[in-house]
């Protein structure tokens, strides 16, 4: 499999869950293995971690697991035959006290609070933006609205506002449950959805940790973009968050399809920029869920990602559901290659006007510079946290980074970062027995031959974490 430096992410769903296939999808290439707690029960959920463990083992090749909360659900309620079809300039009626099946009239609402962050004028977009409601006027529990989009409406729909306003908390007492379940089988990554604010993700970040702390765990966490809200306060999300997810779905519907792709590109530079992780999700492979090959537009799109610097690219129902999930990864995969054949920008300009105030990070930077200067085969990151890779991945480099850790749970958070390979070794014994495994790892996996140049890191004392203090460059004998 040729080297590839962004990460692939996937949604594990019925058509992915069998050993077999996860197996041949870990080889294929997976990274990430992403659980979506909006389905199935926490012993589902627990079983299905201890799968993907075992299946990694079986391959050789560890894996991150990310728990992705279901987060608020604002959605309409049942209808008495499933479904209804809503027409153009009709009334329709959404009822927060409802409790009966809904019909062509009106429905119900999970979401009780709906009446009171609408007023008249307002605009809801119902499953995925395919259907539009004009709100006329809020009375009590109920919100009439009526049809400017019409279609099928079937039961337990979402329902967005443009724009955004929706008061609904990022974190439900749902949510509060999977982390204990996540956390149960330590997820390297939590998923939070809807966060509108820092706030939001330091209430998620105490839950985790508390939850986490008999484990002797602490698991990075993703806040999903996908509330209008949140986009004046990537900067404060960011910093208390250790990446974003570019949730493109939801995004959309609530700031409008075009204004996206612009969003996209800003927030993969502002997370490589605040030394973030972060992930480029929705409908990348969307008609692989049917066919055997991906359209031009995916094509483009996946790469577009690639070449502005994502950590990750995303599969979900493509793989959660789809006819071709093993198919999709090898797809993906093939795009992401040659999009990093693609000619990079010069390093020296990520230095310019730039100070370190800090060692380690002088180090990781120095390490880049060398190697890239030099023709390094490789920069080899002797880690306990793995922060020293993760700022070097956030510069574009064609040399790889390998990172050698003790720590399983550092190995598999870094299977996360961009150009990244992370591997399993103990870094406890002295600085220079710890190189010279170090070498020997390079030459058993054929990085590097007689004569090669590559940059090794690592602190002294060895072990102790945050104190990367040196660089050497080596050239194998």
């Amino acid at each position: 499999m040729p080297s590839r430096a962004t990460k692939i992410v996937v949604t594990l769903g019925p058509a992915s869950s069998d050993p077999a296939m996860l197996e041949k999808m870990i080889a294929a290439g997976v990274n990430v293995v992403r659980m979506n707690f909006s389905h199935g029960k926490a012993e589902d959920h627990i079983k299905t971690a201890a799968l993907v463990r075992e299946a990694a083992q079986r391959v050789g090749r560890e894996v991150a697991i990310m728990a992705d909360l279901q987060g608020p659900k604002i959605r309409v309620g049942k209808f008495a035959d499933g479904k209804v079809q809503l027409i153009p300039g009709e009334k329709f009626i959404l009822d927060a006290s409802c409790t009966e099946p809904g019909d062509i009239k009106g429905v119900g609402l999970d979401y009780k609070e709906l009446p009171r962050d609408l007023k008249a004028g307002d605009v809801l977009l119902l499953n995925d933006g395919l259907i539009v409601l004009t709100v006329d006027a809020v009375r009590g529990e109920e919100i009439h609205t009526r049809v400017k989009v019409g279609g099928e409406l079937s039961n337990n729909k979402g329902i967005n506002k443009q724009g955004g306003g929706l008061t609904a908390p990022a974190l439900t007492s749902k949510d509060m449950d999977d982390i204990k379940t996540a956390m149960s089988f330590q997820a390297d990554y939590v998923a939070v959805s809807f966060p509108k604010n820092a706030t939001d993700m330091e209430m998620a970040r105490q839950l985790c940790n508390v939850a986490a702390a008999p484990y002797k765990h602490k698991p990075g966490l993703i806040a999903k973009i996908e509330r209008a809200e949140a986009i004046p306060n990537l900067d404060e999300i960011l910093r208390v968050s250790d990446g974003i997810m570019v949730a493109r779905g939801d995004l959309a519907i609530e700031v409008g399809n075009a204004v996206v792709p612009a969003l996209q590109k800003r927030m993969i530079k502002m997370a490589r920029a605040a030394d973030k992780l972060v992930i480029t999700a929705t409908q990348m492979m969307e008609s692989m869920i049917l066919n055997p090959v991906p359209t031009r537009a995916e094509v483009s799109d996946v790469a577009n990602a690639v070449l502005d610097g994502t950590d990750a690219v995303m599969l979900s129902a493509e793989t959660a559901v789809g006819r071709y999930p093993l198919e999709t990864v090898e797809e993906m995969a093939k795009i992401c290659v040659e999009a990093e054949k693609a000619e990079y920008r010069e390093l020296e300009a990520d230095f310019t006007g730039k100070t370190f105030g800090r060692i380690d990070q002088s180090i990781a930077m120095g390490a880049l510079f060398t190697a890239h200067h030099l023709g390094a085969k490789a920069i080899v990151a002797l880690t306990d946290s793995g922060s020293t890779p993760l700022w070097m991945s956030r510069h574009d480099i064609r040399v790889p980074i390998y990172a050698l850790t003790p720590r399983l749970a550092t190995q598999r958070k870094m299977a996360l970062y961009r150009n990244v390979r992370p591997l399993l070794m103990d870094t406890s014994v002295d600085r220079d027995s710890a190189l010279a495994q170090a070498e020997d790892h390079l030459l058993r996996r054929l990085i590097v031959q007689s004569g090669d140049v590559y940059a090794i890191t690592c602190g002294e004392p060895m072990g102790a974490p945050g104190g990367t203090n040196m660089l050497k460059i080596c050239r194998v004998a």
